[in-house]
């Protein structure tokens, strides 16, 4: 059982079951997510009786551990982190002037298969769980020795596919006895999973909500993103404006410009009709290269000239400065097993999934 992922109100639940005073819970998540406790030995503000108790019942600490990072010359870093069970996920620091942002992982692998997406050829392994999404934001803020300021589910995986684990990370994170990141400084990214974005509306939380539209034609968009086919774009427009209104948040529209592909002017034209007249913002992303993939960027004078037209049509738009992708941390470029293994570690891998 993972220590880390444990709501403030689970705790207090296992301290009233051993019989000692609720506010232990309390001790141990300020230890935990405050103070980055990575060891029971370090669980210094409890009994040791307490600690003893806690090992003796199958917790364990931590979550996730660093194996490997890489870092670009603008401070973007990359982490290769290894679960209990020997998998790998990939994390991405992003220091700016007024923010540090983590963007982590959500499951192993993922299932949506975009097309311009390196994660999407792994295939789908497993759903991580609150306390593996957490670490990943712990780990980093203690390897860099700061407070993280922002966190974006962007990495590895759907988000919305793992709701339950998801959110229950989030309202940690948010929380005041966790990591205590304001609800507007989070980011929960999705390909369209029309029905868990609806259900994310009504969560009453004012996270943001980023989609990952990068085409406003349906047969275009069943290629590039195939969950389309089940969530066409008219049924993801009008949960993505019902999200704005139920929230009062702007909603990210993430759009990849792909050379050839989705930059025509047919392209712009069903882009501005889509995101016209209703609470929205258009992330214009170039595209990185990804193994196996014989996709282009846009020429940047073309990506500038979808934003310029984008403002002219009244609509806000930005074009996205790119981080890390010397080091293949950019949007789209995690993939987790692209990084070099060494023999001890498949063998260590290879003992713990048999334990």
């Amino acid at each position: 059982m993972e220590l880390i992922g444990e709501t403030l109100e689970q705790l207090e639940k296992v301290m009233e079951k051993w019989g000692h005073p609720l506010y232990r819970a309390r001790q141990i998540t300020v230890l935990l997510y405050q103070r980055g406790a990575r060891d029971f030995s370090e669980l210094t503000n409890i009994p040791s009786s307490l600690r003893r108790q806690l090992q003796e019942a199958g917790w364990r600490l931590p979550s996730v551990h660093i194996r490997t990072a890489f870092e670009a010359k603008d401070g973007t870093k990359r982490y290769l982190f290894r679960l209990i069970d020997g998998r790998e996920v990939e994390g991405v620091f992003i220091p700016e002037q007024k923010r540090k942002t983590v963007c982590f992982s959500t499951q192993v692998g993922c299932g949506m298969g975009c097309a311009f997406c390196a994660t999407g050829q792994q295939g789908f392994s497993r759903n991580l769980t609150a306390g593996e999404i957490i670490d990943q934001v712990l780990s980093i803020g203690l390897e860099r020795d700061i407070r993280i300021s922002n966190v974006v589910a962007m990495g590895q995986g759907e988000p919305l596919a793992n709701y339950e684990q998801v959110l229950k990370a989030v309202r940690i994170i948010n929380a005041d006895y966790g990591l205590g990141i304001a609800a507007r400084r989070l980011t929960i990214s999705t390909c369209g999973l029309v029905p868990a974005i609806h259900r994310l509306a009504a969560e009453e939380l004012q996270i943001n909500l980023a989609v990952s539209l990068h085409c406003a034609n349906d047969v275009k968009r069943n290629e590039l993103v195939p969950v389309n086919r089940s969530y066409s774009l008219g049924v993801l427009h009008q949960a993505c404006v019902d999200y704005a209104e139920a929230t009062g948040r702007r909603v990210t529209l993430e759009y990849i410009m792909i050379k050839d592909v989705n930059d025509s002017q047919d392209d712009l034209n069903k882009l501005i009709e889509f995101s016209r007249g209703w609470l929205c913002h258009i992330n214009l992303i170039p595209f990185n290269p990804i193994p196996d993939r014989t996709f282009e960027s846009s020429p940047m004078k073309r990506i500038h000239y979808f934003n310029q037209v984008l403002k002219e049509n009244g609509i806000a738009s930005s074009i996205r400065q790119e981080r890390g992708a010397e080091i293949a941390a950019a949007c789209g470029q995690l993939q987790a097993h692209s990084l070099a293994k060494t023999p001890e570690d498949t063998e260590m891998a290879e003992n713990r999934g048999k334990s």
